[in-house]
């Protein structure tokens, strides 16, 4: 895989060369060399560099939705924004958050499989203090829920989760529902300790507390999405997406677009004195025969033949055949 530089490294390499410190024959004998890198079987990279984009930009809009979502709950400044998005193995997920810390586990029907929101400490009791008419600080020790705290953080986290669903109507139609909050992660195994999960870390900022919001999303999980979440589908479903509207779009117009229909009885040839001489009660002999159908015209093409008649003490005609092929009008 081609590792590239930062500009600093390349100002280096640069500044190496023009020095002498470094040849340029030794960096191409170097560049020639079979160049080993370890992997780590247990570390496995299931999600692509373009799938991790994807999940970056569906977090990304959470995270928004979640901003206004708090704000409006607590009635404060929030500040959510995504800080990384990361893959990993479980168990080292499990290691990295508070030993005592606030976990909501829930399912996203149809996807198989539990996902989990997990909370620090000092953003959830602030959420909790916020609710329960306090200024919304971090606590000074962190204790167990009672079960009226319990409740309310679960009704909190739960109508979060609708904003979950969401941010990937456009990958797929989920129905997350929260089944329950823990706060050891010891006593939460969804998965393997091996299996690779993603890891979406959002910074947030209550007023004058800050901390992390991270969402685990395992592989296994998300698996039947993985199509989705590339940019080639995204830029397919899009396009397609468009070309319906603007189908739509055209179909609309064309409906509301207005046309001459003329029904034509007859014609006749005179002479420019006869027409001068035109009266009332003269009478204009038509080529067209009075058992002959006449011709429905749509701007300048003869499309039906009809009959006339009267409907309801008015003029009408009765469409008899639909002509195939538009005639074109001989005048």
């Amino acid at each position: 895989m081609t590792e590239v530089l930062s500009q600093a490294e390349i100002d280096a390499l640069l500044a190496a060369i023009s020095s002498g410190e470094m040849n340029a024959e030794d960096l191409k004998k170097e560049e020639a060399e079979r160049k080993i890198k370890s992997y780590d079987f247990k570390r496995a990279l299931r999600f692509s560099k373009d799938q991790i984009r994807t999940l970056t930009r569906i977090h990304e809009n959470y995270a928004r939705l979640l901003t206004t979502y708090f704000s409006a709950q607590l009635r404060t400044f929030v500040q959510i924004s995504v800080a990384s998005v990361d893959q990993l193995p479980y168990e080292e997920f499990i290691r990295s958050i508070p030993k005592m810390t606030i976990l909501n586990i829930f399912e996203a029907e149809p996807l198989e499989g539990r996902m989990v929101m997990e909370v620090n400490p000092n953003i959830a009791y602030a959420m909790l203090e916020r609710l329960l008419g306090g200024q919304g600080a971090a606590p000074n020790k962190l204790g167990a829920l009672t079960e009226i705290e319990t409740i309310i953080m679960e009704r909190m986290f739960s109508r979060a989760l609708c904003n979950f669903a969401e941010a990937w109507k456009d990958v797929i139609e989920l129905e997350p529902e929260l089944e329950f909050l823990e706060m050891n992660p010891q006593f939460m195994q969804i998965v393997s300790p091996n299996e690779t999960v993603a890891v979406i870390s959002f910074s947030t900022k209550i007023g004058e507390t800050t901390g992390m919001i991270n969402l685990c999303l395992p592989h296994v999980v998300l698996e039947p999405l993985m199509v989705k979440l590339s940019a080639h589908y995204w830029l397919s479903t899009q396009k397609k997406a468009r070309n319906e509207v603007e189908k739509q779009v055209l179909e609309e117009r064309v409906r509301k677009a207005k046309l001459p229909l003329i029904a034509e009885l007859g014609t006749s040839v005179i002479s420019v004195g006869e027409f001068l001489n035109l009266a009332i009660g003269d009478v204009i002999q038509l080529e067209q025969r009075t058992e002959d159908k006449i011709r429905v015209r749509i701007g300048q093409k003869v499309k039906y033949l009809a009959r006339p008649g009267t409907s309801r003490g008015r003029v009408a005609v009765m469409i008899e055949n639909v002509l195939e092929e538009e005639v074109e009008d001989d005048e």
